[in-house]
């Protein structure tokens, strides 16, 4: 899970601007008065020693926390934006330092950037790697029941077996293709904005709110998520689906029989599914997971009995 932004102070550019314009506009004048106390005392030379050292070392002072404030800043996001060009994960990793305000603000958005990017692009591997693999026995159905209406000695039920398996594997050609354009649209990031847990729970009985509270995703994300979650655990057979909220994560735990140790590397994997006979595509978490993912949130599964998710946000 990628690390959050530290949260602290730091200084407004406009801040560090004005103080670094006053120090250059006061270093020249301090220089000359205390050239002009040190003279009658210590002659030319000395007085100019006097004068000049202090202002250097001040000068210098100012370069270097100008360097930290700003330059070294500039330089590192330079270098993140070219890794996440180049698909390098630790360059979503907030950085050591930001310097200013504006900077932290740049870097969140150069991350979110990277992640959408990121996202975008695992959506394309994604495809190439698993649609051949997922539609090639549909499209060999069609082949062979092609191949077999051709003859024209077959028997008429035959026919109609032939006819309703084209149909078959041609609505889970569909069924496949709708759900990677769904997983395209879940790294889009929506709206923004926040809801309380009990005003977006789906319909049920078997659904019990432990704990209620404010989450800081938009309704319609929380929605959607929760849709896909506890339609899962009904299909797995929960009678009872648990959902507790705090300020930073929700969980939600159902009583079914939870994922098998073999699986749970793999159920976020697109295209993965334990019920492909019954019309799964194995989309479900793929698509929440981007989708939270687009929000700035992750999903993680738990080691509890029966299924149990948590979501950061």
């Amino acid at each position: 899970m990628q690390r959050r932004i530290e949260q602290k102070w730091r200084p407004p550019l406009a801040l560090v601007l004005g103080c670094t314009l006053v120090a250059v506009l006061s270093l020249p004048l301090a220089g000359i008065v205390a050239a002009k106390l040190a003279f009658p005392y210590a002659g030319v030379r000395a007085s100019i020693m006097i004068s000049v050292i202090p202002v250097v070392v001040v000068a210098g002072i100012v370069g270097w926390v100008l360097y930290r404030i700003l330059l070294r800043p500039i330089r590192t996001l330079a270098a993140r934006a070219d890794d996440i060009r180049t698909g390098q994960a630790e360059a979503l990793d907030p950085m050591r330092h930001y310097g200013t305000a504006e900077m932290v603000s740049l870097g969140q958005a150069m991350r979110q950037m990277g992640q959408v990017l990121q996202g975008r692009e695992a959506v394309l591997r994604t495809y190439a790697d698993h649609v051949t693999h997922e539609l090639k026995s549909p499209l060999s159905v069609i082949q062979g029941a092609a191949e077999l209406l051709n003859d024209d000695s077959l028997p008429d039920a035959d026919r109609h077996k032939m006819i309703a398996n084209i149909a078959q594997a041609t609505e889970r050609m569909q069924d496949l293709l709708d759900a990677q354009r769904a997983l395209a649209r879940a790294s889009e990031p929506l709206a923004s904005g926040s809801c309380k847990l009990s005003d977006v729970v789906p319909i049920g009985s078997d659904i019990r709110i432990i704990q209620d509270g404010l989450i800081p995703l938009s309704a319609e994300v929380v929605e959607l998520v929760l849709t896909h979650l506890v339609g899962n655990a009904r299909a797995h057979k929960a009678t009872r689906v648990e959902l507790t909220a705090d300020t930073q994560t929700l969980t939600v735990a159902d009583n079914g029989p939870g994922i098998s140790a073999g699986n749970q590397d793999r159920i976020f994997n697109p295209f993965f599914t334990t019920r492909r006979g019954s019309g799964g595509t194995g989309m479900g978490l793929a698509i929440v997971r981007r989708m939270l993912e687009a929000q700035g949130a992750t999903i993680t599964l738990l080691d509890r009995p029966g299924a149990a998710f948590e979501i950061r946000y």
